[in-house]
């Protein structure tokens, strides 16, 4: 298998990911709860073919050339997943998924500027160390008020290749 077979073995692989883990939790964020107000049979019949359309749309979008359109459906989804009182805040290892990566790769942190080291070190798949050395050497930005910015760990993204999760 030559290099570019591998390359597109792997955004397949990656494409692949993200859309079952975009489907699992529109699942249970959203069709579930409007299974438990209306019946199984009308959402199952109404909705989950839809929604397994637009998840293959997402998926795209997120993965595509597009920056903004991926930026867009980023932002977009996070807010409709992953609803709450308080700003976004996912554990750590979130940003290991398919989806926490896409989401790194085309916004960073959807509401914030900065992240603390810990999390720049999940977003990057690093320890804590690598990223106080990739700091220390201006590979990653220092925010004034703490942390790493989330514009620099995007832009590290950016600059690797993708990789099978």
């Amino acid at each position: 298998m030559d290099e570019g077979t591998l390359v597109m073995t792997d955004v397949v692989a990656d494409r692949d990911a993200l859309v079952d883990q975009l489907s699992r939790v529109v699942q249970s964020a959203l069709l579930d709860p409007l299974a438990a107000l209306l019946s199984r049979q009308e959402v199952d019949d109404r909705l989950s073919a839809r929604m397994r359309e637009e998840v293959d749309r997402w998926a795209d979008d997120l993965l595509g050339e597009d920056q903004h359109a991926a930026r867009s459906t980023a932002v977009r989804l996070v807010f409709a997943l992953y609803p709450g009182a308080g700003p976004f805040d996912p554990p750590a290892s979130w940003w290991r998924t398919p989806f926490g990566q896409a989401v790194a790769r085309t916004v960073g942190h959807p509401t914030a500027l900065a992240v603390s080291y810990p999390v720049a070190a999940a977003m990057l798949g690093l320890g804590r160390r690598e990223v106080h050395d990739l700091a220390l050497r201006g590979v990653l930005d220092r925010h004034p008020d703490g942390g790493i910015t989330t514009a620099s760990v995007r832009a590290v993204l950016n600059r690797q290749p993708r990789r099978s999760s």
